[in-house]
């Protein structure tokens, strides 16, 4: 449990840097990561790809982190 939680924190940090202009600050996005690695985890399950260990753990909650800061994006922005 904590390591899934702690997995989620770094996920969501990287998916912060990664997706440049996409995050919303350092808590929203730790929160994002750990939302992101239930996610990942969904996404990975429908594309039949199965991650183990603590390297695909990250991975996976990366992932789904990028995915929920790229959706969030979408409806944020003001066109």
């Amino acid at each position: 449990m904590l390591g899934g939680i702690i997995i989620g924190i770094i996920a969501g940090y990287a998916a912060g840097k990664i997706m440049r202009g996409g995050g919303f600050g350092c808590f929203v996005n730790l929160i994002l990561g750990i939302i992101g690695g239930v996610l990942g985890s969904w996404l990975f399950g429908l594309l039949g790809i199965r991650a183990s260990g603590t390297i695909g753990s990250l991975v996976t909650a990366t992932v789904g982190a990028i995915a929920l800061l790229w959706i969030s994006s979408l409806f944020s922005k003001k066109h």
